[in-house]
Protein backbone atom coordinates (compact mmCIF):
# COMPACT_ATOMS: atom_id res chain seq x y z
CA UNK A 1 0.00 0.00 0.00
CA UNK A 2 1.48 3.32 -1.06
CA UNK A 3 1.34 6.16 1.43
CA UNK A 4 1.80 9.95 1.41
CA UNK A 5 3.35 11.94 4.27
CA UNK A 6 2.25 15.56 4.66
CA UNK A 7 3.64 18.41 6.72
CA UNK A 8 1.39 21.23 7.84
CA UNK A 9 0.24 23.87 5.38
CA UNK A 10 2.44 26.92 6.02
CA UNK A 11 -0.32 29.45 5.22
CA UNK A 12 -1.70 29.41 8.76
CA UNK A 13 1.72 30.24 10.22
CA UNK A 14 3.02 32.90 7.82
CA UNK A 15 1.42 35.83 9.71
CA UNK A 16 3.20 34.73 12.90
CA UNK A 17 6.69 35.14 11.44
CA UNK A 18 6.50 38.93 11.49
CA UNK A 19 5.18 39.25 15.05
CA UNK A 20 7.33 40.55 17.87
CA UNK A 21 8.15 38.33 20.83
CA UNK A 22 5.58 40.22 22.91
CA UNK A 23 2.88 39.73 20.26
CA UNK A 24 3.68 36.02 20.06
CA UNK A 25 3.57 35.69 23.84
CA UNK A 26 0.16 37.41 23.88
CA UNK A 27 -1.02 34.57 21.61
CA UNK A 28 0.51 31.91 23.84
CA UNK A 29 3.46 31.28 21.50
CA UNK A 30 7.22 31.64 21.94
CA UNK A 31 10.12 32.31 19.57
CA UNK A 32 13.15 30.14 20.40
CA UNK A 33 16.65 29.95 18.96
CA UNK A 34 17.65 26.34 18.35
CA UNK A 35 20.86 25.44 20.21
CA UNK A 36 21.07 21.65 19.66
CA UNK A 37 20.70 19.37 16.67
CA UNK A 38 17.52 17.26 16.57
CA UNK A 39 15.86 19.31 19.32
CA UNK A 40 13.14 21.12 17.31
CA UNK A 41 11.38 19.15 14.56
CA UNK A 42 9.55 21.53 12.22
CA UNK A 43 6.00 20.43 11.33
CA UNK A 44 5.86 22.19 7.95
CA UNK A 45 9.05 20.96 6.29
CA UNK A 46 9.27 17.84 8.51
CA UNK A 47 12.93 18.41 9.21
CA UNK A 48 14.88 19.25 12.34
CA UNK A 49 15.67 22.93 12.66
CA UNK A 50 19.41 23.52 12.72
CA UNK A 51 21.30 25.20 15.57
CA UNK A 52 21.09 28.96 15.07
CA UNK A 53 17.69 28.84 13.34
CA UNK A 54 14.59 30.12 15.12
CA UNK A 55 11.39 28.21 15.67
CA UNK A 56 8.00 29.19 16.97
CA UNK A 57 6.64 27.01 19.76
CA UNK A 58 2.86 27.22 19.70
CA UNK A 59 -0.29 25.29 20.36
CA UNK A 60 -1.85 23.75 17.25
CA UNK A 61 -5.17 21.98 16.69
CA UNK A 62 -4.11 18.91 14.73
CA UNK A 63 -7.50 17.16 14.78
CA UNK A 64 -10.50 19.45 14.48
CA UNK A 65 -13.07 16.64 14.44
CA UNK A 66 -16.05 17.02 16.75
CA UNK A 67 -15.17 13.83 18.62
CA UNK A 68 -13.50 12.96 21.92
CA UNK A 69 -10.24 12.72 19.91
CA UNK A 70 -10.22 16.40 18.95
CA UNK A 71 -6.68 17.38 19.76
CA UNK A 72 -4.34 20.29 20.31
CA UNK A 73 -0.76 20.28 21.49
CA UNK A 74 2.50 22.18 21.30
CA UNK A 75 4.45 22.04 18.02
CA UNK A 76 7.53 23.68 16.55
CA UNK A 77 7.36 25.59 13.28
CA UNK A 78 10.65 26.78 11.79
CA UNK A 79 10.38 30.53 11.40
CA UNK A 80 10.38 31.27 7.68
CA UNK A 81 9.26 27.77 6.61
CA UNK A 82 7.11 28.09 3.48
CA UNK A 83 7.47 24.74 1.70
CA UNK A 84 5.11 22.02 2.92
CA UNK A 85 6.69 18.57 3.02
CA UNK A 86 4.96 16.01 0.83
CA UNK A 87 6.43 12.67 -0.14
CA UNK A 88 5.01 9.38 -1.37
CA UNK A 89 6.44 6.20 0.11
CA UNK A 90 9.15 7.95 2.13
CA UNK A 91 9.38 8.99 5.76
CA UNK A 92 11.44 12.09 6.54
CA UNK A 93 14.47 11.72 8.81
CA UNK A 94 12.78 13.84 11.49
CA UNK A 95 10.27 10.99 11.90
CA UNK A 96 12.62 8.06 11.21
CA UNK A 97 14.95 9.04 14.08
CA UNK A 98 12.24 9.21 16.77
CA UNK A 99 9.90 6.98 18.71
CA UNK A 100 6.49 7.55 17.09
CA UNK A 101 2.94 6.96 18.23
CA UNK A 102 0.98 6.12 15.08
CA UNK A 103 -2.77 6.67 15.35
CA UNK A 104 -5.35 5.49 12.81
CA UNK A 105 -8.60 7.44 12.41
CA UNK A 106 -11.82 6.83 10.52
CA UNK A 107 -13.52 9.47 8.36
CA UNK A 108 -15.37 10.85 11.39
CA UNK A 109 -12.17 11.44 13.37
CA UNK A 110 -12.60 8.47 15.68
CA UNK A 111 -9.45 6.53 16.54
CA UNK A 112 -9.70 2.93 15.39
CA UNK A 113 -6.15 1.71 16.09
CA UNK A 114 -2.83 2.89 17.48
CA UNK A 115 0.69 1.60 18.05
CA UNK A 116 4.10 2.89 19.13
CA UNK A 117 7.22 2.09 17.11
CA UNK A 118 10.64 3.43 16.32
CA UNK A 119 10.35 5.65 13.25
CA UNK A 120 12.64 3.44 11.18
CA UNK A 121 10.20 0.54 11.76
CA UNK A 122 6.96 2.40 10.89
CA UNK A 123 6.42 1.33 7.29
CA UNK A 124 4.91 -2.13 8.00
CA UNK A 125 2.63 -0.53 10.59
CA UNK A 126 1.57 2.17 8.12
CA UNK A 127 0.80 -0.53 5.54
CA UNK A 128 -1.20 -2.56 8.06
CA UNK A 129 -3.27 0.42 9.22
CA UNK A 130 -3.95 1.71 5.70
CA UNK A 131 -4.99 -1.77 4.54
CA UNK A 132 -8.00 -1.48 6.86
CA UNK A 133 -10.83 0.10 4.81
CA UNK A 134 -12.19 1.71 7.98
CA UNK A 135 -9.03 3.85 8.29
CA UNK A 136 -9.23 7.22 6.54
CA UNK A 137 -5.88 8.72 7.66
CA UNK A 138 -3.07 8.35 10.16
CA UNK A 139 -1.44 10.81 12.51
CA UNK A 140 2.14 10.40 13.64
CA UNK A 141 2.99 11.87 17.06
CA UNK A 142 6.32 12.12 18.83
CA UNK A 143 5.73 9.48 21.47
CA UNK A 144 7.89 10.94 24.22
CA UNK A 145 6.34 14.41 24.34
CA UNK A 146 3.07 13.60 22.57
CA UNK A 147 3.39 16.34 19.94
CA UNK A 148 1.75 15.98 16.53
CA UNK A 149 4.36 15.17 13.86
CA UNK A 150 2.64 14.57 10.50
CA UNK A 151 -0.35 13.26 8.59
CA UNK A 152 -0.09 10.03 6.62
CA UNK A 153 -2.70 8.96 4.08
CA UNK A 154 -3.14 6.62 1.13
CA UNK A 155 -1.33 7.78 -1.99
Amino acid sequence: MSYRVLGLDPQAFLPLYSLSDAELQARGARRLRVTESHAAPDRIELRDAEPGETVLLLNHCYLEADTPYRGTHAIFVREGATQRFEAVGALPDAIRRRLISLRAFDADGMMVDAEVAEGAALEPLIARFLADPQVAFLHAHHARRGCYAARIERA
